[in-house]
């Protein structure tokens, strides 16, 4: 039985390690060729490796999401090397968390260059081709924090909130298109997300809570999986998943 995954050309941003390298190997695996964008060029052509040697299809493009034009390079060089771009999944991000009042505007601006832009970016790298195919799935990723906002946690927030408001504005234009989107907002997730945070009482509050809680990376593989696998005519629009034993 098809699982409307096999054959399927991915683009994975941030696909060096936590949810995209969880992505990348389980869809891999059920027979998509995946192309791997991320900064770290070492760690994704280490990844396409690893899959090419268990049989499946991998290209590593070294990425900087915060810069269009890299984004534009990698969707258009997987269209060259595989004939079209059936997903893109804009998952690179960063969650380096503090108090407004520490002014950390420096990752004020990194979060909002990497959550929203990059996002935007890979949108509109994909779209003219998902246009005249009249065929393709966006994948944005959001957060619980798209949902909820926490003290030390408003820029994080706001940029997720903004991934989710993208993406629903995005459903509604590309239905003359043919195109599906989904955004999908994990909870906590083992990644190397939480040690992005550079503020020390920050970072010791949120690794502890992710420590005691957080489920595998393979979680958010196994959801993406589902809201690909579905018929053409079925648009899983978003999921919202957390650990069983996260409150907020």
């Amino acid at each position: 039985m098809n699982n409307n995954i096999e054959g399927k050309v991915v683009v994975i941003t941030g696909a060096s390690s936590g949810l995209g390298e969880a992505a990348a190997k389980s869809l891999a695996e059920q027979g998509a060729i995946v192309v791997l964008g991320a900064r770290r060029a070492e760690r994704i052509a280490a990844l396409a490796v690893e899959i090419t040697a268990k049989g499946g299809r991998a290209l590593a493009i070294t990425t900087d999401v915060t810069d269009a034009a890299q984004v534009k390079k990698l969707v258009d060089e997987a269209v060259n090397q595989f004939g079209r771009i059936d997903v893109i999944i804009n998952n690179a991000g960063l969650m380096p968390q503090s108090p407004l009042e520490r002014l950390r505007i420096d990752e004020w601006d990194q979060m909002i260059d990497v959550n929203i832009k990059g996002v935007l970016y890979g949108i509109a790298a994909v779209l003219p081709y998902m246009k005249a195919q009249r065929s393709g799935h966006i994948i944005n990723v959001s957060s619980v924090a798209g949902h909820k906002v926490r003290p030390g946690g408003a820029v994080y927030s706001a940029t997720k909130h903004a991934v989710r408001v993208i993406s629903e504005g995005l459903r509604q234009e590309v239905k003359p298109y043919n195109l599906r989107t989904t955004i999908i907002s994990p909870g906590a997730v083992d990644t190397e997300l939480p040690f992005s945070i550079s503020e020390k009482d920050v970072a010791e509050n949120i690794q502890k809570f992710y420590k005691e809680v957080a489920i595998p990376a393979d979680s958010f593989a196994r959801t993406v999986a589902f809201a690909m696998s579905q018929p053409e005519d079925v648009d899983i629009n978003e999921i919202l998943f957390r650990p069983t034993a996260q409150e907020l």
